[in-house]
């Protein structure tokens, strides 16, 4: 009840702020709680160099819900090597492969019937996007023909689309 209890404050808080003025010029830190907490994670850590979070709660058109928390340290983000992650960026970057990510949060799961979809190409061309997406571990396939969002990605993916809005 209590894990309830706070999903329900969280989800309060986030609809404040959507519905409220984003103005990111002020800095005061009123409007920035969740930055607020990091940064004071940051400082219990020594974090001299800062860090990153990410986080959200998703209830996807199908219902299923889904609440996710990542961070890192700047120091390792900016010490890691960054080609391994090519691999994933690019499954991304074909306007296809985020279509059939979109159908498939939204309840499309098989082959068949992403393979109805209009403009996504030939059956084969549909398959071969798959193996994209899901060789990047953005699908993976709990069952012969069958294709899922992998519940760790969910939350990734929907940050990664809402980095590239003004």
């Amino acid at each position: 009840m209590e894990l309830e209890q706070r999903v329900a404050d969280l989800e309060r808080r986030l609809a404040a702020l959507e519905g409220a003025r984003r103005d990111t010029s002020r800095l005061d830190g009123s409007d920035f709680w969740a930055l607020n907490g990091l940064k004071e994670k940051l400082s219990e850590l020594g974090a001299e160099g800062g860090g990153i979070l990410y986080t959200g709660s998703v209830r996807l058109p199908t219902g299923e819900p889904y609440a996710w928390q990542m961070g890192a340290l700047t120091e390792g983000l900016l010490e890691t090597d960054w080609t391994t992650a090519a691999e994933s960026f690019a499954a991304l970057g074909h306007p296809v492969r985020l279509r059939l990510l979109r159908e498939v949060l939204g309840g499309l799961r098989t082959a068949a019937e992403l393979a109805e979809l209009d403009e996504v190409g030939t059956t084969g061309q549909i398959y071969h996007h798959l193996r994209q997406l899901t060789g990047a571990g953005w699908l993976h396939t709990p069952g012969r023909g069958r294709y899922e969002v992998p519940p760790a990605r969910v939350v990734p993916l929907l940050v990664a689309l809402a980095t590239t809005r003004p």
